[in-house]
């Protein structure tokens, strides 16, 4: 379940026939997918888009991923993929996710990603200010 204290972005979509697998339901590794467009489409309702923040030199490079799976998702399903921040760092941030079903509401996986902030030569960095900034305010104030 999504936290209540803090900005949670949701965007939509139909699972498409690629993402499934010979028995007909979405492929596990396609709700990592599912989590980064979740991801970019939270920083730009944040006014911060993910491929500016490429632009500008730097990327969050993945340092983990959890998945929890509870029940699959079908092709042709509308689906719901929220997303929030649980934890932001100077030079990390971790995401929240949960994917469900856009009429029911049924939980399809929840999971959360770590990100490390790197430049575009590979070195550890301190997540620029005016990004920084932006997802600062999906967060409680404090």
């Amino acid at each position: 379940m999504p936290p209540s204290d803090r900005f949670v972005a949701e965007t939509s979509f139909y699972v498409r026939y690629a993402e499934t697998d010979a028995m007909g339901i979405v492929h596990h590794s396609v709700y990592i997918v599912y989590f980064e467009e979740a991801r970019s489409h939270y920083s730009r309702a944040l006014g911060a888009s993910y491929a500016d923040f490429e632009r500008s030199g730097y990327w969050l490079t993945v340092a983990e991923v959890q998945a929890r799976y509870a029940v699959p998702a079908r092709y042709g399903q509308q689906l719901i993929a929220r997303s929030w921040i649980e934890d932001l760092k100077s030079r990390a941030i971790v995401f929240g996710y949960e994917i469900v079903d856009q009429t029911s509401g049924v939980v399809h996986v929840t999971g959360r990603s770590h990100h490390i902030c790197i430049t575009h030569e590979g070195h550890v960095a301190r997540i620029p200010d005016s990004w920084a900034n932006a997802m600062r305010r999906g967060l409680p104030q404090q």
